[in-house]
């Protein structure tokens, strides 16, 4: 039986944790907090991040990193701005070479480097994979079938992960290209803000279908920037997930924006959430990462200004409106 290690308790990582241990794995699901813990043990629930979903009932939850990592695969589910520090308390469990299944979305804000990039500059010698995708937690956690991109740029490496971690309801589909699948997990939280800023401010469907087309058009320039491919990005982890993302309110970087096009500053909003929002952290990071490879990503750069200079939704839309038009033929 493979033993999976799920580093992570919010819902993405109990929703994992929990499908696994559906399909007969041995799981163990690491919080960060003895509160979550409690909580999981006394109730076989997450209350706070996952509620109405009855856990399975032999799904172990532990305080413990060297626990969780006694482990086949680890599946690293913490939020981006958090992997470095999670790794570098793994490191002593993963340095050998066991497989590391990153499932954070994001860039580093104060490198810029994508999580493969962190993983490695924390553990040289790690075997590291990206699983990503159009996935809500809850929908997956209560059984709705969904696939995902899984990649790595070891051909035996992915080949092993496939037979150990893949689900009847969670297909993976192999990719090589670890840098496209992560430029198109981390660009689609920042094009969802604006999606649903758009639509909080009462825009329209026309003006949504526009950001998500020249959304992925900027994802696939830094992808080409950055030596990836822009093919990958017709995958799961680009118009997938970017589909999902920028269209639902179970989507939180959508729903974030909703209620900046409504008028509610970042600060309030997010002080009145339990979970991360990534995009609102991966704006800035994205910055960093445009500069370092001379990429123009206008919609990008308004969620930034928007967000973390004073730039009003209203002047964002005029800037945009007022920029050349483009000679691109798509």
């Amino acid at each position: 039986m493979t033993k999976i290690g799920v580093i992570g308790a919010g819902a993405w990582g109990t929703a994992l944790a929990h499908v696994f241990a559906n399909e007969g794995k041995d799981v163990t699901l690491w919080g960060r907090t003895p509160e979550i813990v409690a909580t999981i043990e006394a109730l076989q629930e997450n209350d706070k991040y996952l509620p109405g979903v009855r856990l399975n009932e032999t799904l172990k939850v532990t305080e413990s990193l060297t626990r969780a990592a006694d482990a086949d695969v680890i599946l690293l589910v913490t939020p981006a701005q958090h992997v470095r520090k999670t790794l570098e308390a793994l490191k002593a469990d993963v340095g050998s070479g066991k497989p590391v299944v990153i499932c954070s979305k994001g860039i580093e804000l104060e490198s810029g480097l994508l999580m493969t990039q962190v993983a490695r500059s924390v553990i040289p010698n790690g075997n590291f994979a990206i699983l990503t995708g159009p996935t809500f937690a809850m929908d997956i956690a209560r059984g709705s079938p969904s696939a995902v991109t899984l990649a790595a740029d070891n051909k035996d490496l992915a080949t092993e992960l496939v037979d150990r971690i893949a689900l009847r309801i969670l297909r993976p589909y192999l990719c090589e290209d670890l840098i496209g699948a992560q430029i198109g997990g981390a660009v689609k939280n920042v094009i969802a803000i604006a999606c649903g800023a758009v639509i909080g401010r009462g825009l329209g469907e026309s003006s949504r279908a526009a950001l998500v087309t020249r959304g992925l058009a900027e994802m696939g320039r830094l992808a080409s920037a950055m030596g990836a491919k822009r093919e990958t990005l017709m995958g799961m982890c680009g118009v997938g997930d970017l589909l999902l993302t920028c269209s639902s309110m179970q989507s939180r970087n959508y729903s974030f924006g909703v209620e900046i096009g409504q008028g509610k500053s970042p600060k309030d909003i997010l002080a009145q959430r339990k979970s991360v929002t990534e995009g609102f952290h991966t704006a800035k990071a994205l910055m960093t990462l445009a500069r370092k490879n001379a990429v123009e990503m206008p919609i990008c750069q308004s969620v930034y200004e928007c967000l973390n200079e004073d730039l009003s939704f209203k002047e964002a839309v005029e800037k945009m409106l007022d920029r050349p038009v483009s000679k691109e033929t798509v």
